[in-house]
């Protein structure tokens, strides 16, 4: 019977090692997203009042979807006509839209101003 063989551990990189040239996956990655024009990410994370807003935000265009869905099946339930359905179909994925756009411009503008 052979011997079990545990997976390797790889220890991060140390300080040394990175003063020979060698970098992260992390830096690498970095440098080649502003090869591309990408900015940097942000060090700093944002503050706690920033992020109950946004959850806020989030919470409110979920509940605005979930009642759009709702609304949307009962609506949907009782149309036998394939045009007229076809045009709920329409209506429906376009305020849908409409919510979800809005809901990405608020959170892009509180984390901006932050």
């Amino acid at each position: 019977m052979r011997p079990l063989r545990l997976p390797s551990y790889t220890p991060p990189m140390s300080e040394k090692d990175k003063a020979v040239g060698m970098k992260s996956a992390y830096e690498l990655a970095l440098e080649r997203m502003e090869k591309q024009g990408v900015e940097r990410p942000r060090e700093g994370g944002l503050d706690e009042a920033v992020r109950e807003k946004i959850a806020e935000v989030r919470s409110q265009a979920a509940a605005k979807l979930a009642e759009l869905e709702i609304l949307h099946q009962d609506r949907i339930k009782n149309q036998f006509d394939p045009v007229k359905r076809q045009e709920e179909e329409d209506d429906y994925r376009r305020e849908r839209r409409r919510i979800e756009d809005d809901r990405e411009r608020k959170v892009e503008k509180l984390r901006a101003g932050s």
